[in-house]
C-alpha cells in the first residue's frame, strides 16, 4: 500500500502504522494474535464504502460500465497481508497464472502471447486464440465455492475460518455524487479493493480450471483475463466449451458479447468459433492487458495507442506543463512521472522498426516543445530541448526497459515448494515488520545497476 490512499470507515490511514515504527509492530502483532486465536476480527473492519468508478468506455448512464471499489479499513488490509503471506507459503498456483503472482507481471503474459504468435507466423502455421471475458468475475465468486477451493488447496481449517470471518456480516454503503445509500449486507463475491482478494481469486481459478488446463496447455491467465490458444479451430472451440462448462457450473459466467476470437496467419476458409451455438466475434486485433496485439504481427496500432496514451497523460498535467512560472526541470520530472510511463507500457515486448520508434520520439518532442514554450520556428535543436528538460531519448528508454525486464527474468528463481499448513501458529513481530516494510514501497533496481557499460554506449548518463 502506498501513502495517500483513501481511508475506510474507521478513518485510520496506513501512514499511522508507518510513523509509529516499532511501537506499531508490537501493537499490531498483539492485535493480530488475538484475532487469530479468537477467529473474530473487530466489527469496525466489517464496514466499507463502495465507490463506483467509471471505466471510461460505454454509456456513462449504464451501471454496468462502472467498477465498484471498496474503501476498507487500512488496518484490516495489513492483517490481510499477513494472512496472504502465510497462505502463499501453503498454496501452489499453476504456472499459467500470471496475475498477482511473485516475480510475474503483465509484461510476462504479453511477451508470452506475442512470442507464441510470432513463432507460428514464422513457421507459416495457423494459431487460433480465444480471449475469454468473465462477467463481474470478482462479484460472482460464490462464498461456499471459495471455502471449498481453499480446503482443496491445502489451507488449514483455522485459516479457512479466519477468511470466512472476514466475509461474515460484511456491510457496505454506496457513495456517489449525490450522497450515500443506506447500509446493506454483502453476501456474495470477493471484496473489491481488498489486499487478499486477488490471491483468493487466483486460488479459485486455479482449482476451477485444474481439469481443463491439462487439455489446453497453451492457456494464459491474468486473474480473470483468459487466453486459450490452439493449432486448430476445432480444438480451440472444444477447449473453449470445456472452460465454459468448468467455470459456469461453479457460479462464474462467460460473457458471450465480450469474448473474442483471433486467427494468426489465417488461410482461406478457416471459419469461425462458436460457443453454445452462438458465433464468437472474430477480430484482427485485440487489446490484451492494455497492449494491442494484431493477427498480422504488426505493431503499428500499438504504437499509435501508446502515442495517444501519452497525449492523454500530457493533457492531464497540461496546467503544470504550460505554466511559464514552473522551471523546465520540474516540468521534465512531471513528464517522466506521468506521461512517459503511459508511452512506454508494454513496448519492451514489441519489435519496433526505426519508423515506429521515430513516430514515438516525434510525439514526445512535440510535448516537450509545448512544455518549454518553443516551436520549430525557433530553430532549437532536439538535443537542447531534451537537455533542458532532463529527458533522455525515448528509444533508448525502451531498450533500457528491455534490459531491466531481461535482468528480472534472469534473476527469477524457481517457485518455492508449498509448505505444510499449520493449524495454530502465532503471528510474530517479524512477519508484521516485513509487511509494514513492504508498505514503504522499496526502490526497484535501476538500469544503471544492471548494465552500466550499456548506459555509457547510449550516452544518456544523467538523463531519465
Amino acid at each position: 500500500m502506498k501513502s495517500g490512499k483513501a481511508v475506510g470507515p474507521d478513518d485510520i490511514p496506513v501512514e499511522v502504522w508507518k510513523c509509529l515504527g516499532e511501537a506499531a509492530v508490537e501493537f499490531l502483532a498483539s492485535l493480530f494474535n488475538k484475532v487469530l486465536e479468537s477467529e473474530r476480527m473487530p466489527e469496525e473492519w466489517r464496514r466499507s464504502v463502495l465507490v463506483p468508478i467509471f471505466k471510461n468506455k460505454g454509456d456513462v448512464q449504464s451501471c454496468s460500465n462502472y467498477r465498484g471499489i471498496k474503501l476498507m479499513s487500512h488496518t484490516m488490509k495489513v492483517w490481510e497481508r499477513v494472512v496472504e503471506a502465510r497462505l502463499r507459503k501453503v498454496v501452489e498456483i499453476c504456472e499459467q497464472q500470471y496475475g498477482f503472482m511473485p516475480r510475474k507481471s503483465t509484461t510476462d503474459a504479453i511477451f508470452a502471447l506475442r512470442i507464441l504468435m510470432e513463432k507460428y507466423r514464422d513457421g507459416q502455421r495457423e494459431l487460433h486464440c480465444v480471449f475469454v471475458d468473465l462477467e463481474k468475475a470478482y462479484d460472482r465468486v460464490p462464498r461456499e465455492e471459495l471455502w471449498y477451493c481453499m480446503r482443496k488447496s491445502g489451507v488449514a481449517e483455522k485459516y479457512v475460518r479466519v477468511v470466512q470471518d472476514m466475509y461474515e456480516r460484511s456491510r457496505t454503503v454506496v457513495r456517489c455524487a449525490v450522497g450515500q445509500t443506506e447500509e446493506f449486507n454483502v453476501e456474495v463475491g470477493l471484496h473489491q479493493g481488498s489486499a487478499l482478494s486477488p490471491f483468493l481469486f487466483a486460488m479459485v481459478m486455479d482449482q476451477l480450471s485444474e481439469e481443463v488446463r491439462q487439455d489446453s496447455p497453451w492457456t494464459m491467465m491474468f486473474a480473470d483475463d483468459i487466453v486459450i490458444c490452439s493449432e486448430s479451430r476445432e480444438q480451440v472451440e472444444e477447449n473453449l466449451e470445456r472452460w465454459r462448462f468448468a467455470l459456469e457450473r461453479r457460479g462464474m459466467k462467460v460473457s458471450r458479447s465480450k469474448t473474442e476470437y483471433m486467427c494468426v496467419n489465417e488461410r482461406e476458409g478457416s471459419g469461425t468459433v462458436r460457443l453454445q451455438g452462438e458465433e464468437v466475434k472474430k477480430v484482427q486485433e485485440f487489446k490484451y492487458l492494455g497492449s494491442t496485439v494484431q493477427s498480422n504481427g504488426e505493431c503499428g496500432k500499438e504504437v499509435k495507442k501508446r502515442v495517444q496514451a501519452g497525449w492523454n497523460g500530457w493533457r492531464k498535467v497540461s496546467g503544470v506543463q504550460c505554466d511559464r512560472k514552473i522551471s523546465a526541470r520540474i516540468k521534465g520530472k512531471v513528464y517522466r512521472t506521468v506521461v512517459r510511463p503511459a508511452m512506454l507500457y508494454g513496448l519492451e515486448t514489441v519489435s519496433l522498426r526505426k519508423r515506429q520508434e521515430s513516430e514515438l520520439e516525434v510525439a514526445e518532442l512535440k510535448m516537450l516543445r509545448f512544455s518549454l514554450g518553443v516551436t520549430r520556428l525557433d530553430r532549437i535543436r532536439n538535443e537542447y530541448i531534451r537537455g533542458t528538460a532532463h529527458v533522455g531519448r525515448l528509444g533508448d528508454k525502451v531498450r533500457e526497459a528491455r534490459l531491466r525486464w531481461f535482468g528480472h527474468v534472469q534473476r527469477r528463481e524457481k517457485e518455492p515448494e508449498a509448505e505444510d499448513s499449520e493449524e495454530d501458529s502465532s503471528i510474530t513481530q517479524a512477519e508484521v515488520t516485513e509487511v509494514v516494510q513492504q508498505l514503504l514501497s522499496g526502490k526497484a533496481l535501476g538500469v544503471d545497476e544492471i548494465h552500466p557499460e550499456y548506459l555509457k554506449s547510449l550516452d544518456v548518463v544523467g538523463l531519465s
